[in-house]
């Protein structure tokens, strides 16, 4: 069942594990080694916090689905995390900011969730403040260190943090997120059919089954119909032929006509 608590917990489950995934890519990678297992550490805390959260996320719904469901069996449009979270790691600055930044409001929010009626939301809080406030900290050490280092080191902290600074509004305007999803779901509320025309490409099977997916979570009926490339072939070499293309000469325009053509070529009008 889709509540207001799943959501809510949906969406913190999901900004704690897209954040670990984009972590985990330092992993052998980091400037220094201390800093590669402080990263990794990192991660782990995070994957920790919503392996849990998406698992009681699960038990609200009551749809059967556990913490693995919810994080490998979804599309995109159906995860809710801030997009701060899902930015690329870029250099080293880049990543310290947006750890900065997210650790930071996540600190703060957990702080407030210790009190939360809902036992298990204050006990995720619990062990999740020591480990954001164990994020900040190392996150901030690291801005200062490069920001007060070299001109160089100086120059991609501060660029770093003008790039990620935008993301941050979204951290406390969800409600304005919700509704432009609601807006978004308004639209494809007139349509009842998503439809997937295969051309025969080597990546036709996959893709089928992401529009299937699409058109399950969007409860919308799902054809999938053989096309024929042979036209888009054809217009993109120049085999071009009267029967099924309209050629617009120099000195022409295209038209409407009363016939079953629909287009015709006519002459531009005179100046």
């Amino acid at each position: 069942m889709t509540t207001p608590v799943f959501t809510y917990v949906l969406r913190l489950g999901d900004d704690a594990l897209i954040l670990a995934q984009r972590l985990s890519e330092w992993a052998s990678r980091a400037p220094e080694i201390e800093e590669d297992i402080a990263l990794t550490n990192m991660a782990l805390d995070l994957l920790g916090q919503a392996r849990a959260l998406l698992d009681y996320a699960g038990s609200i719904e009551g749809k059967g689905r556990d913490e693995d469901d919810l994080a490998y069996l979804r599309i995109e449009r159906e995860f809710t995390n801030v997009h701060l979270v899902e930015q690329e790691n870029g250099d080293f600055a880049h990543t310290i900011a947006r750890q900065l930044f997210f650790s930071t409001y996540q600190l703060a929010l957990y702080e407030e969730l210790i009190s939360s009626r809902d036992e298990l939301l204050a006990g995720v809080a619990a062990k999740g403040v020591k480990e954001a406030a164990y994020h900040r900290d190392h996150a901030m050490q690291w801005v200062m260190r490069l920001g007060d280092g070299t001109d160089e080191s100086h120059r991609r902290m501060q660029a770093a943090i003008e790039r990620l600074w935008p993301y941050t509004a979204e951290l406390f305007d969800a409600d304005d997120v919700e509704f432009l999803i609601e807006a978004e779901r308004e639209q494809w509320a007139q349509h009842n059919t998503a439809t997937y025309i295969d051309l025969g490409t080597d990546d036709a099977e996959p893709e089928a089954d992401y529009a299937r997916r699409c058109a399950d979570w969007l409860v919308w009926k799902f054809e999938h119909i053989h096309g024929d490339a042979a036209l888009l072939r054809d217009l993109l070499w120049g085999n071009w032929d009267d029967a099924r293309f309209q050629i617009v000469q120099p000195g022409m325009q295209l038209g409407q006509s009363a016939d079953a053509n629909v287009m015709r070529a006519e002459p531009l009008p005179s100046k």
